[in-house]
């Protein structure tokens, strides 16, 4: 067993496939369904069901999958300690952010960063936040923005406070209230994003708490289509409020969210027994440095 067999075993099933994965690890696929067959006969047990095209775990795969995360996590932390020790020079920040306000929350750091640290890589890592969570746990990202609150396991720097706002097209009739809830919207097609993004799930509870079943019209993952959309008078969306003014244009309203518990906190988040390299804790004190005091 070697971590590059167990790599191509977690990206499988991280992807859903085995030619997904080969493009994640740059090997072609013959070798990836190789390396998940080496791992199932050093174990003496099928991790894989495979159900036509797709791959379900066993249940010795879910244990190997869990053990894998670890073992990757802890071989990371190996070489980003070894490294410190030797007191690189250069470096490699190994950031995980979410398609969902990185732009607006990170653009500015990004520049900063580079023109203080011109020395130090950056490898950039988007996904939705379940993917993210995974990242961390396997060591393959050193820092990833996710909303609060973070699972166990984790420590956390906030970066950013906001509420929802409502985004409703011009012509809908709750588009001049000051202020509206999910019961006022029970009866409107909801736009969201895809599975996986953890503003859904924001949304889905507030709407189980007041009793709201939504009607889902429509998911994507780019805000700008799901602006387009909600001008188009295909539903009622919800985003953060510096992204909802970001987007405003004449086609929508936008509407404060008067919900408890739906507001958007995001923070940079680290596994708690993970070795921080400098990189890292460079990027978490420029973030703590350019925090608004509005936050």
């Amino acid at each position: 067993m070697n971590l590059r067999t167990l790599r191509a075993f977690v990206e499988v099933v991280r992807q859903g496939g085995f030619s997904q994965a080969a493009d994640v690890v740059s090997l072609t696929q013959s070798t990836v369904s190789k390396a998940v067959k080496t791992l199932e006969e050093e174990l003496g047990a099928p991790l894989l069901n495979r159900l036509g095209h797709r791959n379900e775990l066993t249940a010795a795969g879910e244990i190997a999958y869990r053990r894998a995360l670890v073992l990757l996590a802890e071989h990371h932390d190996l070489v980003a300690e070894i490294n410190d020790l030797r007191g690189l020079k250069r470096g490699v920040l190994r950031i995980g952010l979410p398609p969902v306000g990185c732009g607006v929350l990170f653009a500015a750091m990004f520049t900063t960063y580079r023109s203080r640290y011109p020395d130090i890589d950056i490898e950039l890592t988007e996904h939705g936040s379940k993917t993210l969570r995974e990242c961390l746990e396997a060591g393959e990202v050193d820092l990833a923005a996710l909303l609060l609150p973070v699972d166990e396991g984790f420590d956390y720097q906030p970066v950013r406070h906001e509420p929802l706002m409502a985004v409703l097209p011009m012509g809908h009739s709750l588009a001049r209230h000051t202020r509206i809830d999910f019961t006022d919207l029970a009866d409107s097609p909801f736009i969201l994003f895809e599975a996986g993004f953890a503003l859904n799930a924001l949304i889905m509870a507030a709407c189980e708490r007041k009793g709201v079943t939504p009607r889902v019209t429509a998911r994507s993952g780019q805000i700008d289509f799901i602006v387009d959309l909600v001008a188009a008078g295909l539903g009622v969306a919800f985003l953060p409020r510096m992204l909802a003014h970001k987007h405003q244009h004449a086609g929508i309203a936008l509407i404060p969210l008067d919900e408890p518990h739906t507001d958007w906190h995001i923070a940079l988040a680290w596994r708690a027994s993970a070795h921080l390299p400098p990189a890292a804790r460079a990027w978490l004190d420029l973030a703590k440095e350019m925090a608004s005091p509005t936050q």
